[in-house]
C-alpha cells in the first residue's frame, strides 16, 4: 500500500468508529487533539479509575465495559445526558469506559475530521501491575512532523497525580508505549522479559501474542476481535509451541505494512 493510500485507508471510518448518525455532532468537535482529549475525560470513566475519584460504582452497576461502536457510545451518553458533547458531564454521568474507548472515541473524532488515525494495541510503562501493562492508545497522521503520533487521550489531571507520568499525553514517547508488534519483536530478540507484561496474572510470550494479534487486527480497522477472548484461553494454548513462535515471528515481521493482509488469518485464535 503507498503512502499516499495508506493515508486514505486511515482517514476513512471502520465499522467501529463510523459516528453514523451522529456524524455531524462529531464533526463539529474542534480538532485540536488536546481539546478533543479533555472532551472524552468529560465524557468517559475508566473502570479502574471510579473510586479512585471519588465517585460511586454503584451509578454505573448497569453498564457494560465492553467496547461499543462509536455510533452506540454516543447514543448511551445522549440517554444519560443530552447536552452536547463539549459540556464535561459529573463523573456519575459519564459512560463507563475502557482504555480502547477512549482511544476509538478519539481515532472516530479524527477520522470524521478527515485525519488519518488508528487504534493500537500494546503496553504501557505508566501504569500499575506489571512494567508493561496491556494497554490501548490512538495514534494518528501528523502531517507537519510527517509521522505517526501517539495519543493517549485517558490520561487526565487524577492520572497526572496519580501516576509516573513526566510526557505529554498527546504524545507519548515510543518508550512509554510500546506496541503489540515491536513489544513480541523485542521479547523474541531478549531485549524485553516477556514476564514483565500482560494483564492481571496473564503474562509471558502468551499474552505478548495476543496483543501482537489485536495489533494487527486493529491496524486492519478491526477495534475489536475474537482475540479478544483471551480470558477464555486454556492450557495447552498458553504454552507456544515452535510453530506457533515462528508464525508469531513472521507476523510481527511483516508489521504495520502488511497488517490488512495478515487480518484474515487472524480471524478465530487457536483456543477457540
Amino acid at each position: 500500500m503507498s503512502e499516499p493510500a495508506m493515508l486514505a485507508y486511515y482517514a476513512s471510518h471502520s465499522a467501529l468508529s463510523d459516528p453514523r448518525a451522529h456524524a455531524r455532532l462529531i464533526g463539529g468537535l474542534p480538532p485540536d487533539i488536546a481539546t478533543l482529549c479533555g472532551v472524552l475525560q468529560g465524557l468517559l470513566i475508566h473502570e479502574a479509575w471510579i473510586e479512585r475519584q471519588g465517585f460511586d460504582a454503584a451509578a454505573f452497576s448497569g453498564q457494560s465495559r465492553a467496547t461499543l461502536p462509536v455510533s452506540e457510545r454516543l447514543d448511551q451518553l445522549f440517554a444519560i445526558d443530552p447536552r452536547p458533547l463539549t459540556h464535561a458531564r459529573a463523573g456519575e454521568c459519564r459512560a463507563l469506559a475502557t482504555c480502547r474507548d477512549f482511544a476509538l472515541m478519539l481515532c472516530a473524532a479524527l477520522r470524521q475530521h478527515g485525519v488519518p488515525a488508528r487504534v493500537r494495541c500494546g503496553f504501557a510503562t505508566y501504569f500499575a501491575g506489571h512494567p508493561y501493562h496491556d494497554h490501548w492508545v490512538c495514534e494518528y497522521w501528523a502531517r507537519d512532523r510527517q509521522c505517526w503520533v501517539l495519543v493517549d487521550a485517558e490520561i487526565d489531571e487524577p492520572h497526572r497525580k496519580g501516576l509516573p507520568i513526566d510526557f505529554e499525553p498527546t504524545d507519548v514517547p515510543r518508550t512509554a508505549f510500546i506496541t503489540g508488534i515491536e513489544a513480541w519483536k523485542r521479547c523474541r530478540s531478549g531485549a524485553m522479559n516477556p514476564e514483565h507484561l500482560g494483564h492481571g496474572t496473564t503474562t509471558g510470550l502468551f499474552f505478548a501474542r495476543v496483543n501482537l494479534a489485536r495489533d494487527l487486527l486493529a491496524l486492519a480497522k478491526s477495534e475489536t476481535s475474537p482475540w479478544d477472548s483471551w480470558r477464555a484461553a486454556r492450557d495447552p494454548y498458553l504454552q507456544l509451541n515452535e510453530a506457533a513462535l515462528s508464525s508469531c515471528d513472521d507476523l510481527a515481521q511483516r508489521g504495520e505494512e502488511g497488517a490488512v493482509e495478515i487480518a484474515q488469518s487472524l480471524h478465530r485464535p487457536p483456543w477457540q
